[in-house]
C-alpha cells in the first residue's frame, strides 16, 4: 500500500468510528430533553453570533453552548431539572434566564434579546455630578 492511500484509510476509520461513539447524536426514534431558540440584538434584531450560553443546574455547570452564525444555539440530551442560562457576549449585556425548567422527553424553545452594553463614559453624567460637595 502507498502511503497516502493508508494515511486515507486510517482518517476514514478513525472518522467512522468518531460518528459511531458520538453520544451528542441521539438515536432515531429516541425523545429526548432539549433546550433550543435564538439570540439576537435587542435593538436591530439581528442574529447574533458566537454568543456563549451556560446551562447551570444546581449551582453547577451542565453544558455549554455557542450560537452559530445564524443566532441559533441547543442543548440536547438535559437532565431534566430547573436550570438557569446565562447568556454571554463581548460588548452586550449578560443576559440570565432563571427557572428555565427542563422536563422528560420534552423540547423547549427560548428565544433571547440581549442588549449591547454602553461604557459609563458614554452615558454622560450622573445628577450627582452637578452637586458641589
Amino acid at each position: 500500500m502507498k502511503p497516502k492511500s493508508v494515511f486515507l484509510s486510517t482518517l476514514l476509520v478513525f472518522s467512522f468510528s468518531a460518528a459511531i461513539a458520538d453520544p451528542g447524536v441521539p438515536e432515531k426514534g429516541v425523545e429526548e430533553e432539549m433546550v433550543s431558540g435564538m439570540v439576537m440584538d435587542m435593538d436591530s434584531k439581528k442574529p447574533l453570533r458566537d454568543v456563549n450560553i451556560t446551562a447551570i443546574l444546581n449551582s453547577k455547570r451542565e453544558k455549554i453552548a455557542l450560537t452559530d452564525m445564524n443566532g441559533g444555539y441547543s442543548f440536547i440530551m438535559l437532565k431534566p431539572g430547573t436550570y438557569k442560562l446565562v447568556f454571554e457576549k463581548e460588548g452586550y449585556k449578560k443576559v440570565i434566564k432563571e427557572r428555565v425548567l427542563v422536563k422528560n422527553k420534552t423540547s423547549l424553545q427560548l428565544n433571547i434579546e440581549m442588549p449591547e452594553f454602553v461604557p459609563f463614559s458614554e452615558r454622560g453624567p450622573s445628577a450627582w455630578h452637578f452637586f458641589d460637595y
